[in-house]
């Protein structure tokens, strides 16, 4: 994910809606559960079938780009967790706008117009405000700009379905290698609009699911509106995130080498705060499908103690010793991605 956040808040944020908002996806009962076979093909079957993953991409990430609408959206994982959020999306030619309201959890409103960021935490009446460089969670999950994706996704169409009341055609967008899960999207025939992802591990469990269980398309939502509520931030405390972009290189950090169809996105230090005395540093890479973000800070002995791999639904999570420092690695990707990464991250001399 494309933001500043610690690694603690995108493990939290996978859960939630604040991850939605830099990216996200479809929850409903049985997510453990084997995708049911879909409908046979019908006609014109084989003129989708002839479409190549970059095709599929673009047609979905176009209708997320010029659609406006309004849905209710479900998250689950294969933990057991779930979530869930009212979502108000609006566009206007490149200007783009929603409104995340959770219905799970704490109180929160999320909106994002752009690459900027406003969260409304209505308990402590605190609005934080930020700026998010997007790599596409949903509905812009499939981002469609890496050129390198057919390099290491195969498309696939399935078949047909109905998700909350439209035609979709279901699509399995499956990794050539160990490096990455796999997808099953749920795209509305007409518009190509995504309306539900499933993430999958290499035997085709789901790891995580998302979906709208209503949708309401070309919805009257109006972005004058929501840029109004917005900025309505009078009588509430603003917290400005300072994380601000540098290099990996300035930082004195490097890859020895890549990892396979993983590029570096962006590069954010948060200045030094308490815990972490020397700041925190976010290294991002995408390989436009899935994210991994490196958090590195100066290694603490009283709070970093235990070293390891942990899973929670897609999201994974590693924590590894580097000499005088403390590396985060979280990705909604296979372990032995983020392993790869922990082996090839390295101090400058």
């Amino acid at each position: 994910m494309g933001y500043f956040a610690t690694p603690q808040l995108i493990i939290a944020g996978r859960r939630g809606f604040a991850a939605f908002c830099a990216l996200g996806v479809l929850g409903i009962a049985g997510a453990e559960t084997p995708l049911p076979i879909p409908a046979p093909p019908g006609p014109g079957y084989g003129r989708h079938a002839e479409r190549s993953v970059s095709e599929w991409l673009v047609r979905m990430h176009e209708a997320s780009r010029l659609r406006s609408y309004i849905g209710t959206f479900v998250v689950s994982s294969s933990n057991g967790g779930m979530s869930s959020a009212r979502i108000w999306h609006a566009c206007d030619g490149d200007q783009q706008i929603e409104r995340v309201e959770s219905l799970t959890g704490a109180p929160r409103s999320t909106f994002r117009r752009n690459e900027e960021v406003v969260t409304f935490l209505p308990e402590s009446r605190v609005v934080r405000t930020e700026k998010r460089e997007s790599l596409g969670l949903f509905p812009n999950l499939l981002k469609s700009t890496d050129s390198s994706i057919p390099e290491f996704y195969a498309a696939r169409r399935l078949g047909a379905d109905r998700v909350a009341g439209f035609e979709t055609d279901v699509v399995q967008l499956a990794p050539k290698d160990n490096l990455r899960f796999g997808y099953r999207v749920w795209s509305e025939k007409k518009t190509g609009l995504v309306v539900k992802l499933q993430t999958v591990d290499p035997e085709g469990n789901v790891l995580e699911q998302a979906a709208f269980s209503e949708l309401a398309l070309d919805a009257p939502v109006r972005i004058e509106k929501l840029s109004q509520m917005m900025g309505a931030t009078e009588g509430w405390r603003v917290e400005k995130s300072e994380a601000v972009k540098t290099t990996p290189a300035a930082e004195g950090w490097q890859m020895k080498a890549a990892v396979a169809g993983f590029k570096p996105i962006s590069c954010y230090k948060r200045p030094a705060v308490s815990p972490a005395p020397d700041g925190t540093l976010q290294w991002v890479f995408s390989d436009g499908l899935a994210a991994v973000s490196l958090f590195v800070e100066a290694y603490d002995r009283q709070r970093h103690v235990h070293e390891g791999l942990f899973s929670s639904g897609a999201t994974q999570t590693l924590t590894r010793r580097i000499q005088d420092w403390w590396l985060t690695a979280v990705g909604e990707v296979p372990p032995q991605t983020l392993k790869a990464f922990a082996l090839s991250l390295e101090r400058r001399k």
